[in-house]
């Protein structure tokens, strides 16, 4: 055996290179036909250009014949935008990507060390799972894995993108980040569709099973990419509106910009139909009053009647929830109070205020509502706006009614600062409703050819005396009737006075929320 430093240099370089295509010739002809990028590449499309400082690649499996280095995962650190974050990425051409017991050590250890230093936590994944011929031992380190993602919940932002066709386990760990990104032509279940038709006899397609876009409207997905490099450009400027953990601020990019009204505010003044049945896009409304124009949404394939996402007031972060009056008139469901409270939690857990902006005829009636939940889950929305001690601004642009006008951040529940336009309609529900709950009698004592004219009589009365937001001024419900093009500046005002809130809850164990 050769024992001089040059045999030894020779022989580390023979490693590195087996580490680097741990599957040889026949991992790199398996990754050509399927048109996918190796681990590293991917990485390296994440990451800030020659960050990466890749940890354990000469780990492999003591003692077995078949063992290959990496164990199906690549592991390391790197910047994104100049700061740390830990990455893991799956190697489809080692066991498929499966879970064996050093794979499990190597993301352990990394989840243990994006904690300790207290920075993101970004898995990238394309695997099949447990690994079979490991039995218990796979599955004794998805556990593993698994509970390490509650140390670092809430505490530094967890990304997960998920390429490929991911089963099992290897979704498990993905669903419990704070978000979750696809590519159009990745898939995720619980259990493929053959195994579905062997036990239940089912018949379902891949796509209609775990196709990127049917998960992200089942509200499993947070955003689906066009490709990887989308993806992870995606999660780059995701990343960029959060801190790098609980303890920290958020990046402030470019403050102090447009310090005036400016014509972009001023066409907010018009936006808003004369007709109470008209619509309007509310993205027309978002650009116009944050940063830039800017906003990032999240979640936008689920739920669209419910638009969340992040923009910027004055060069810092905040998250925005907003009623979608082209999509069932911005009603607030069940799926859209499921994707509501969990951006509400996301923003509260670092740091991160929040901005409402309402337009909502109050919660979706109806027997389908009813069974799938859409009182335990409009529970969990309330639960979430209770428990958030963030900065919450609140601004009523058209109607507010019922209980959607209590959870979409009145003062009542929390909200700090509460603005409405002249547009505002806020009340228990809208004119025609109310006509024909409460004069339902005087109605039918008058002849039928005066009725329609009697009817929207007392509409017009009660869109000027009660639906208005006035009654909510005169009341301190509302802290201010704006301008409309007042908007943004307004915003800017009120959250620079909010800018050193703090408030605590009473000591307890946890919250006992609706689930």
């Amino acid at each position: 055996m050769e024992t001089t430093t040059a045999a030894k240099l020779k022989l580390l370089r023979e490693h590195l290179a087996s580490a680097r295509e741990p599957a040889g010739a026949a991992g790199v002809a398996k990754r050509a036909a399927k048109g996918i990028p190796s681990p590293r590449e991917r990485i390296d499309m994440l990451l800030d250009a020659g960050s990466f400082l890749e940890i354990g690649a000469l780990v492999k499996q003591p003692g077995a014949t078949d063992a290959l280095y990496g164990d199906g995962v690549v592991t390391g650190r790197g910047t994104v935008d100049g700061r740390p974050v830990v990455v893991i990425a799956h190697d489809q051409t080692v066991f498929g990507g499966s879970v064996g017991e050093m794979f499990g050590r190597k993301v352990a250890r990394a989840m243990d060390f994006a904690a300790d230093v207290g920075c993101p936590f970004i898995a990238i994944n394309d695997s099949g799972g447990a690994r079979v011929q490991d039995a218990v031992t796979s599955l004794a380190w998805y556990a593993a894995m698994s509970r390490r993602q509650l140390r670092l919940s809430g505490v530094v932002p967890q990304v997960s993108v998920m390429l490929g066709k991911c089963a099992a386990g290897a979704v498990y760990s993905p669903i419990n980040t704070d978000v979750l990104i696809a590519t159009e032509s990745a898939h995720m279940f619980v259990t493929g569709p053959e195994i579905i038709r062997e036990t239940t006899g089912e018949e379902v397609t891949l796509d209609e099973l775990g196709g990127a876009y049917n998960q992200a409207q089942n509200g499993n997905i947070h955003h689906v990419a066009a490709d990887e490099r989308a993806a992870f450009d995606w999660a780059r400027a995701y990343l960029s509106y959060l801190p790098s953990n609980c303890f920290e601020q958020v990046p402030v990019v470019n403050p102090g910009l447009e310090p005036e009204i400016t014509d972009t505010d001023r066409e907010l003044d018009s936006i808003i139909p004369d007709s109470d049945r008209a619509g309007y896009d509310m993205y027309d409304v978002l650009v116009r009053i944050f940063d830039d124009g800017e906003f990032h949404e999240v979640g936008d394939g689920a739920a669209r009647n419910m638009i969340t996402g992040f923009a910027r007031v004055d060069g810092r972060s905040v998250g925005v929830v907003a009623n979608q009056p082209l999509v069932s008139s911005g009603a607030i469901d069940a799926r859209a109070s499921d994707k509501a409270a969990h951006f509400i939690r996301l923003c509260d857990g670092f740091g991160i205020p929040l901005i409402f902006v309402v337009d909502t005829p109050g919660v979706l009636p109806g027997v389908e509502e009813e069974k799938i939940g859409v009182i335990k889950r409009g529970g969990r929305f309330f639960y979430a706006v209770v428990e958030a001690t963030v900065p919450i601004v609140t601004v009523v642009v058209r109607k507010a009614y019922g209980g959607g006008y209590a959870v979409m951040g009145c003062k009542q529940l929390g909200g700090d600062v509460n603005l409405a336009w002249p547009t505002a309609r806020i009340a228990v529900m809208g004119g025609e409703a109310a006509v024909s709950l409460t004069q339902r009698r005087q109605l039918a004592a008058v002849p039928d050819e005066d009725r329609p004219a009697l009817r929207q009589q007392m509409i017009d009365f009660y869109n000027a005396t009660v639906a208005t937001p006035w009654v909510a001024a005169e009341r301190g419900y509302i802290d201010a009737v704006i301008q409309p093009a007042d908007t943004r500046l307004e915003i800017r005002k009120a959250l620079h006075l909010l800018r050193d809130k703090t408030a605590r809850h009473d000591p307890r164990k946890h919250h006992l929320m609706p689930l």
